[in-house]
């Protein structure tokens, strides 16, 4: 007799779950696309709250600034939630 097989000890969260992203974007409102390790440490993040997003955004937007991001827009899902919002000093 076989036992049943185990699951996966980590899933990563279902879109639902991680509704929250900003949208990296030019000084004219192009979406930025990061490369290399930028792509996982930046440009790929998504939040299980507006809260959560607000917070990532205020620590990293120096970084984002230096790889050419001029402004962001925040998305709950596909829905705008408000932006642009400027990354110059």
């Amino acid at each position: 007799m076989s036992l049943p097989e185990q699951p996966p000890s980590f899933r990563p969260p279902a879109p639902v779950e991680q509704p929250w992203h900003w949208r990296l974007e030019d000084g004219a409102g192009a979406e930025v696309t990061l490369s290399g390790a930028d792509v996982q440490e930046y440009g790929a993040q998504e939040f299980p709250s507006q809260g959560d997003a607000e917070s990532w955004i205020g620590e990293v937007w120096p970084e984002l600034a230096e790889r050419g991001v001029a402004q962001v827009t925040l998305f709950e899902l596909d829905r705008e939630v408000y932006g642009p919002m400027s990354l110059s000093a």
